[in-house]
């Protein structure tokens, strides 16, 4: 749930953040809004092929790289345009991996309850960035650098979850339970 914290407060508060950057505010509106469609793409391509946790950990601190840079590079507009483009584009794909994964991480006995909670966190980062972006009107380094350390830091918190690429979906909390204890019984003789 710490991820998704990191992963909605950029993903709700980037496009909100826009006037606080040196660039046209309109054009760079509608690249933001037009950046969500190959998100979307690159998420279905990537979720057959690549483990979960490295995609997301990919996403996320690229993200953060990117908010980073994107103040620090200052008043070269092409470059900290395509640096948020790229920011936002990895925050979108964190964002539907994340949910993806979510989805796949809780057997289905309590499956709808835990998305809901992952999903409330999502939007409870989007309910303080508002306050974020307010606090860098008159400093872009405070908006974009807490969103660079909110999506980089809270994105390490996935290393601690499985990996659920290519495995079956459990029904309960026994299944999943024996799932989890056969899989520390094999890693422990290997």
């Amino acid at each position: 749930m710490i991820a998704s914290l990191g992963i909605g407060m950029v993903y709700y508060g980037m496009p909100l953040g826009l006037g606080n950057l040196a660039f046209n505010l309109y054009l760079s509106v509608a690249l933001n809004a037009f950046s969500e469609l190959p998100a979307s793409l690159v998420t279905f391509l990537i979720v057959g092929n690549v483990d979960r946790r490295v995609s997301l950990l990919f996403f996320t601190i690229l993200s953060g790289v990117c908010n980073i840079m994107c103040v620090v590079i200052g008043k070269l507009q092409t470059l900290q345009l395509w640096l948020e483009l790229v920011s936002f584009f990895s925050a979108c794909t964190a964002f539907n991996i994340f949910l993806i994964y979510t989805t796949e991480l809780f057997p289905t006995c309590v499956r709808n309850s835990a998305v809901s909670l992952v999903r409330q966190a999502l939007v409870l980062g989007g309910v303080f960035s508002p306050v974020v972006v307010a606090a860098g009107r008159r400093n872009a380094i405070v908006s974009y650098g807490i969103f660079a350390l909110s999506i980089g830091l809270c994105g390490l918190f996935v290393v601690g979850l499985p990996e659920t690429r290519g495995k079956t979906i459990s029904d309960t909390m026994e299944e999943e339970e024996k799932k989890h204890n056969a899989s520390l019984i094999s890693n422990v003789i290997n």
